[in-house]
């Protein structure tokens, strides 16, 4: 288990800054087992996708979306390749009128750069300006789209390990016969209990999780094409289809609004 961002004492604690903001990079895979405490917390990386595991689900989300997750609420997280990222602490006074349940928020730019200031405070008492800032951060929280882009994992070991792989590179081209033999799987049994686990084929599975990955290239300027060629795809063409099928309007269409 990897160190957290704050001590465990200070997210179960109403004494301190009623918002505390924190944010790590690292070179190696962050994992954090489950665990719980008195304060909200919401969660990002700055490039790249996690795994979070909240509640009674786990999801993959973007770098272009953050997780709330309720006071109390028992979760852990997991990076896919080198962690960059942050996480806000909301005492828990100040979560009654936050979402009550764990969700998938978009990530406005106004969130991003304020948390990145709130980051940089320390531990002390806040002043006026800051209190402002963090009043600024709470009806970010408060206000932002929920969206249900999170991708389910399934809890099978095989298919867990299967899953894991596919989020650090989602541009792997192996077939089905071959990721089964990698895990130890049968075929039959790996595509049964994909729908079974995640409510999706190992193909959907795979191509969903190819589009996350594409929400968080298209964020940081890659061009359509040379996004295509890095999650697997022969031609910008396929992929561009499978993304208007997902999101209702093709790459070039999404990225203006993601700014």
């Amino acid at each position: 288990m990897t160190s957290p961002l704050i001590s465990l004492e200070q997210a179960s604690s109403d004494d301190g800054p009623p918002l505390i903001a924190a944010s790590r990079l690292s070179n190696g895979i962050r994992v954090t087992q489950r665990h719980r405490h008195t304060r909200g917390q919401l969660l990002g990386a700055i490039h790249g996708l996690l795994s979070v595991d909240a509640g009674n689900s786990c999801w993959v989300v973007p770098a272009t979306h953050a997780v709330w997750i309720p006071p109390n609420v028992v979760h852990g997280l997991r990076s896919h390749g080198a962690f960059a990222g942050w996480s806000v602490y909301v005492t828990e006074t100040l979560c009654t009128d936050l979402p009550c349940q764990p969700c998938t928020l978009v990530v406005s730019g106004l969130l991003r750069e304020a948390v990145t200031r709130a980051s940089s405070w320390g531990e002390g008492s806040l002043d006026e300006a800051q209190t402002r800032l963090a009043g600024v951060i709470l009806d970010e929280i408060r206000i932002l789209p929920q969206v249900a882009l999170g991708l389910p994992m399934p809890q099978d070991p095989r298919l867990l390990k299967i899953a894991r792989a596919l989020s650090d590179q989602p541009g792997d081209r192996r077939r089905l016969e071959e990721w089964a033999t990698w895990a130890n799987i049968a075929p039959r049994t790996l595509s049964r209990r994909f729908v079974a686990e995640t409510g999706f084929s190992f193909t959907e599975w795979r191509q969903r999780v190819r589009m996350l990955r594409a929400l968080e290239l298209l964020a940081s300027g890659r061009s359509v094409t040379a996004i295509a060629l890095d999650l697997g795809y022969d031609n910008a063409s396929a992929f561009i289809a499978l993304f208007r099928h997902m999101f209702g309007v093709t790459p070039g269409q999404y990225a203006p609004l993601m700014g």
